[in-house]
């Protein structure tokens, strides 16, 4: 395993600092545990299907599945939320400190809100410590809150987190209508009286659809750290994680001749110019920025233009994004450095911090364009971009087969430390009477069926917030009724988390910049 061979090569300093930051990162997966993977063994424990312990322990080993089915998509979908000049620059001391305040600031709501026993979003926590993040950044780099975090992508992830609670109420209340019509067996439709467990075939129902949520749970929530923790390891550690050292000759000679084919793809006459567009627009923006923050240069604004370039040219070349901006000089670098190339390990370590800089950059450009001028293409040249740029992020967006397993080892010691709490929330206090064995199946067959949606698109969404919108909606069909107070304190809890989180992870990045250079 390539951790242990790092050890060796890293100070006393370094070793320190790399342990901190993975138990700060692998504590997040553990937090998570208490809330998103608890959801998904509460109605399973609560009408005693399962005990307690064997249930946590099979939800443990569907969520392990499913994080290593479910691929990396939703965990690099969480870190295109940061700003490429992040991504490119993360090996810096204010790398590190952004990275490790947003984890330290969502633990902290998530520990708070689990202690409350509120089914809270640890999805939403982590997005909301990443904008904050952001924000803070943008506010001290340019003087903007709303130039550091990747709004288009924010508002895609938004709009998954937004719409995947609607989906869950109804779907699970029009199912357990059907349910009722379909399956008109009186005991399904009862509330657990007794410590006894259900007939067997309810069980197995229960068993199944508990499966399904924690199979759906790892695919999803579980990637959501690794993509951080990635940064973690390639900020600290990046002679060994800047690439995927594992990466075969002729994966290294797919990534060539996927930069090629871009290659050719943006030399064309229409491409050029509608990059050319997006850099003159850059260009004049940044320029505007940098007069309006500078008094000299805003004196120099008065003289002739070339001298007002020659004094914004060095910000200029310092601009992360320009480089994304004019990527033809990425992709012939790229080539240079790649082609016939048997593997990453005979690049120097300056070289491979090169190289990854290259694909970081050269998929930001790509993502761009599509963005700006998706509408101006054709559908299926859109689609040829998108899936050379996929191409291309192939060395630099991997997971480590020991990450992997951390993460889903911590997820499983979450849930058995901290169910109780969720479970009684879920249970209990959502409706006014206490959850029979069809509502919990609907529910929890419903939450798999869309969280698997949402990892099939690369969606991250929140189990929390599918799974408790589904035990409401089976509330209001069976006309329980609703503990408003529950709802109410648990909206509260949505409604507050991405303002918190936010701020938490913005003031930590703030303080923790007077302690790194």
């Amino acid at each position: 395993m390539e951790i242990f061979e790092v050890f060796n090569t890293l100070s006393t300093g370094q070793l320190f600092l790399l342990f901190s930051a993975l138990i700060v990162s692998f504590g997040f997966e553990i937090v998570n545990g208490f809330h998103d993977t608890a959801n998904a063994v509460a109605t399973v424990i609560y009408t005693k299907s399962l005990k307690p312990m064997p249930a946590v322990i099979w939800s443990g080993l569907w969520n392990f599945i499913g994080v290593h089915a479910g691929g990396i998509g939703v965990a690099f979908s969480i870190v295109h939320l940061l700003p490429v000049d992040l991504l490119i620059n993360i090996k810096t001391g204010r790398g590190l400190a952004m990275v490790l305040s947003l984890l330290i600031a969502a633990i902290v709501w998530n520990f708070a809100t689990w202690y409350r026993g509120l089914p809270a979003s640890s999805s939403h926590s982590l997005i909301g410590s990443i904008m904050g993040v952001g924000m803070m950044n943008s506010l001290m780099e340019h003087g903007s809150l709303f130039k550091g975090v990747n709004w288009h992508k924010a508002s895609e992830v938004g709009m998954a987190l937004l719409i995947s609670p609607v989906i869950g109420f109804g779907l699970a209340a029009g199912l357990l209508l059907i349910a009722k019509v379909l399956v008109p067996a009186k005991e399904l439709y009862e509330p657990p009286t007794s410590d006894k467990p259900p007939p067997w075939w309810i069980r197995a129902l229960l068993i199944g659809t508990c499966t399904g949520v924690s199979f759906a749970h790892g695919s999803n929530d579980g990637q959501k750290g690794m993509g951080l923790i990635m940064l973690v390891l390639i900020g600290i550690v990046p002679a060994t994680y800047a690439l995927n050292m594992n990466t075969s000759h002729s994966d290294i000679a797919f990534t060539v001749e996927a930069a090629k084919e871009l290659q050719r793809e943006l030399e064309s006459s229409d491409l050029s110019l509608l990059m050319h567009a997006l850099k003159e627009q850059h260009l004049a923006m940044r320029k505007v920025e940098r007069l309006s923050r500078s008094e000299s240069v805003a004196a120099a604004s008065t003289m002739e233009s070339p001298m007002v370039d020659s004094m914004l040219n060095p910000f200029l070349r310092n601009d992360a994004v320009l480089a994304t901006l004019d990527p033809l000089p990425l992709l012939k670098a790229v080539v240079a450095s790649l082609e016939g190339q048997g593997n990453f390990k005979d690049l120097s370590p300056e070289d491979r911090w090169q190289v990854r800089t290259q694909l970081v950059e050269l998929g930001a450009s790509v993502r761009t364009l599509v963005r700006r001028f998706g509408d101006q293409l054709a559908q299926d040249r859109s689609r040829v971009l998108t899936s050379l740029a996929g191409r291309l992020s192939k060395p630099v967006e991997y997971v480590p087969e020991w990450v992997v397993m951390g993460v889903a080892l911590c997820l499983g010691l979450g849930t058995m430390v901290g169910w109780e709490r969720i479970v009684k929330t879920v249970g209990e206090k959502i409706g006014k009477t206490h959850l029979t064995y069809a509502q919990g199946g609907a529910a929890e067959l419903v939450a798999a069926v869309t969280i698997g949606m949402a990892d099939s698109f690369g969606m991250p969404v929140s189990t929390t917030h599918v799974l408790s919108s589904g035990v409401a909606g089976t509330m209001w069909a069976n006309k329980s009724g609703i503990q408003a107070a529950t709802v109410r304190d648990i909206a509260l809890a949505w409604i507050l988390t991405l303002p918190v989180s936010m701020s938490l992870s913005g003031g930590l990045y703030w303080m923790c910049t007077f302690f790194v250079s």
